[in-house]
């Protein structure tokens, strides 16, 4: 359904890079987190409510503002250590300043959902049915009208919160070590250069959902740094329903477990060379997938279930930024590719990249 909004996303920040070339041609320096970020926070903004995170008015400024704040203050409360898990007496006593922040968090979060709610609300009154049911709010508060007790506006404001905090930024993050490691090993990004040309044309037009599945070694790229950098490196925690044995260990009933997917997928015992940036592999990603090697989504029932949709994202954002601007690092120096701490495993040092437009998608772009 929202093809369209991706599409067009992409296409904006495509323009938001154009726009800031420099006069004279010369290569524009870009914070690339930010604008993948804003891209993303837009793309599920559309899907959720119908509207951008963002605005000219000074409303819509202070909005956005808020909104930001709310989805980057998400990750960074939801990957720091819990000291009353540890020593609950803290826990018994009052002294836990994490939980008072998760608390104080999730009411800014309820309360800017709620907002969204009441606008569709009053926007549904006298609006026709095939209007009403254009984003994921409308669609939820017609199952309201017909099953009021099950969808409640809480019910329709975790959907909206478990949207914004597990798609947005674990997304921006898997495109900004992609392009991080293509910028470390640009012969990658020039292979990647010359499939989406062969496959379009150069020059023809620009990428497309639909050409996603004829690029193969672009899948490879996102896949491969999946691996190496896993956008939730514990997965989503589980908790066992009953006493069981784990690697030999008594697990009781109740234990909340972690996987240590990160130490998985970079075992040098499952993986040749599990370090090198080798996209061809990651090619066939169903084989890779045996034995539980490759699961940056999860598995089973409790994988993502958005794991379509952010392979979607992420491989047309990545592939038109390579289809239509030639990337270079900002200095002679390797991009730094230490990890920093939080839940999604963020690059310590934000990546900062210089492009310019490609001489052959020029026409294309000035059409944006």
């Amino acid at each position: 359904m929202f093809a369209d909004s991706r599409r067009d996303e992409v296409r904006a920040l495509l323009q938001q890079l154009l726009r800031g070339k420099t006069s004279g041609g010369n290569t524009n320096v870009v914070d690339m987190k930010a604008a993948f970020l804003e891209m993303i926070l837009n793309i599920f903004m559309m899907m959720i409510a119908g509207e951008k995170y963002h605005g000219d008015s000074a409303e819509k400024l202070e909005e956005s503002r808020r909104f930001k704040e709310i989805v980057i203050e998400a990750f960074q409360v939801s990957g720091a250590t819990n000291i009353g898990d540890f020593v609950p007496l803290l826990k018994r006593i009052g002294v836990n300043k994490l939980e008072n922040k998760v608390k104080l968090l999730q009411e800014k979060r309820d309360k800017f959902i709620q907002e969204l709610i009441e606008e569709h609300k009053n926007r549904r009154k006298g609006s026709s049915l095939e209007q009403k049911n254009n984003t994921m709010i409308n669609v939820l508060l017609s199952l309201q009208d017909s099953e009021p007790d099950y969808y409640t506006d809480e019910v329709i404001r975790g959907m909206g919160v478990v949207m914004l905090t597990a798609g947005t930024d674990t997304t921006a993050s898997t495109m900004e070590w992609a392009l991080s490691f293509l910028l470390n090993n640009p012969k990658a990004l020039k292979k990647a250069q010359n499939e989406i040309d062969t496959h379009l044309g150069e020059s023809s037009r620009l990428l497309d959902d639909s050409d996603l599945a004829q690029l193969p070694y672009l899948h490879g790229i996102i896949n491969k740094t999946l691996r190496l950098c896993p956008a939730t490196p514990l997965l989503v925690p589980h908790e066992s329903s009953d006493e069981c044995v784990v690697g030999g260990f008594r697990v009781p009933r109740g234990t909340m477990l972690l996987v240590n997917l990160w130490a998985i997928q970079n075992d040098a015992k499952l993986w040749d060379r599990p370090n090198e940036f080798r996209p061809e592999r990651f090619i066939d990603i169903k084989g890779q997938r045996d034995g539980f090697r490759q699961m940056p989504f999860g598995y089973g029932r409790r994988g993502c279930p958005c794991e379509n949709l952010a392979m979607h994202v992420a491989g047309l954002a990545l592939g038109s930024l390579i289809q239509c601007f030639e990337w270079e690092r900002v200095s002679e120096e390797l991009v730094d590719m230490t990890g920093g701490p939080g839940l999604t495993m963020p690059k310590a040092i934000p990546l900062l990249a210089k492009c310019r437009p490609r001489q052959n998608i020029n026409k294309l772009l000035a059409h944006l």
